[in-house]
């Protein structure tokens, strides 16, 4: 088959050799390559269409993989356990299969692939993957209660009818945006079985502010500047986006996942530039110049004007002091932001803790502790930067266990 069918007709036994639950970058990467070891497999999911991640992302050209994926680029209580599936299936390995479909893309930045012209092209790419092993893909397809019934024996309880396999897949994501469907259902599985799972919070998403902070930035809304973020010993430079709530951008999103209520969030809002060089080569060059004018030269200016109303000194260069001029190079290269939350899992890219991996293989990502059961993708503790990585890990681990079930 071509494309997702529904659920339906009246209950009846189905069997197949894997099922997998969710029809996502995860769920159908596992599908292809299970199928194409010559394994019956269904996909289930309930939601009426497959992929809407995939669909939104990166705009709707979806950032696809990126080719600078390490271990380094993800969140885990154990930053080893994504090496093996990340190892075995590459980015080079995922572009290989969109140009044998002939999708078009390009690199954006930081080593970012995205599709040149829709992410609906990623979507059918896999759909047609899974058709050519026969794998069947159900959207509108709930699952009310899962069994195990014995050794690799699983039992469902579906809108299809019940359905018996000897490998249960479940692909199901995190919590992040509820209004494409996002839910616990993949936790609520873990724990069925005896799995630990970590506290969950939103990655990958604005920040907001409150009280007098928000009140001093709210007014620069679509103001936007490159900064680098600077949290719990990482960083990253990119765009910051100033919102009606607080802080948005490349930089913030990234930072983000590093961040709690309470923590210390520094930003460098001249990263590109030698501060206290350049001020002290603007005051001599421009030393009847406000240095609200002057950063202006080199930040939004009613940012700057902020800044100097706010933080800085708004006198004249001339009139600063070399103490003074230290002091305002400190504060451009670590300016205090104190945000007071996020935006949560309405606006978060992804999920951050869940499944424990403890409790999984890393090389097959088979439970430990019920043969026959996988976790991949979002729904297990292993967390991407902004980029592609998120996607790269979907398509890994996905790849893991299909190699396996």
């Amino acid at each position: 088959m071509a494309h997702a069918e529904a659920a339906t007709g009246a209950p009846r036994t189905r069997d197949a050799d894997v099922v997998v639950i969710g029809a996502g970058a995860a769920g159908l990467m596992c599908a292809i390559v299970a199928g194409a070891r010559g394994r019956r497999v269904r996909v289930l999911d309930h939601a009426n269409k497959v992929g809407k991640k995939i669909l939104m992302s990166g705009g709707g050209r979806c950032n696809f993989t990126n080719t600078g994926t390490t271990p380094h680029n993800y969140l885990s209580a154990n930053p080893h356990f994504c090496k093996s599936a990340l190892a075995r299936y590459t980015p080079a390995d995922f572009i290989d299969m969109v140009e044998r479909h002939r999708i078009a893309w390009h690199e954006k930045e930081l080593g970012q692939l995205f599709c040149d012209e829709s992410s609906k092209l990623i979507v059918r790419m896999l759909l047609e993957e899974a058709a050519a092993v026969d794998a069947q893909v159900h959207t509108h397809c709930g699952v009310d209660a899962i069994e195990h019934v014995g050794e690799r024996h699983f039992r469902l309880r579906t809108a299809l009818g019940v359905v018996e396999c000897g490998a249960l897949v479940i692909a199901t994501g995190g919590l992040s945006i509820p209004s494409m469907g996002a839910s616990g259902f993949g936790y609520a599985v873990a724990r069925q079985f005896g799995h630990e799972v970590l506290a969950t919070r939103a990655g990958l998403v604005p920040l907001t502010l409150s009280g007098k902070h928000l009140e001093r930035l709210q007014d620069l809304s679509g103001v936007a500047c490159e900064v680098e973020a600077h949290c719990n010993g990482t960083s990253f430079r990119n765009r910051m986006l100033f919102t009606h709530r607080g802080i948005s951008g490349p930089a913030i999103l990234q930072i983000s996942s590093y961040w709690q209520p309470g923590d210390d969030l520094r930003l460098d809002l001249l990263p590109a530039l030698d501060v206290p060089a350049w001020l002290a080569q603007q005051q001599r060059g421009r030393p009847d110049a406000a240095l609200r004018s002057v950063l202006a030269d080199v930040l939004p200016r009613r940012f700057a004007q902020r800044l100097c109303e706010l933080w800085l000194p708004d006198r004249p260069m001339k009139q600063l002091s070399p103490a003074q001029l230290r002091e305002v190079a400190a504060t451009l290269a670590g300016w205090p932001l104190v945000a007071s939350g996020t935006e949560g899992y309405r606006t978060a890219e992804v999920t951050i803790g869940g499944v424990d991996t403890d409790g999984l293989s890393s090389s097959t990502m088979m439970s430990r502790r019920v043969p026959g059961l996988y976790f991949v993708g979002e729904v297990v503790d292993v967390t991407g930067w902004l980029g592609g990585y998120n996607f790269q890990w979907a398509w890994a681990s996905g790849h893991a266990a299909g190699t396996a079930v």
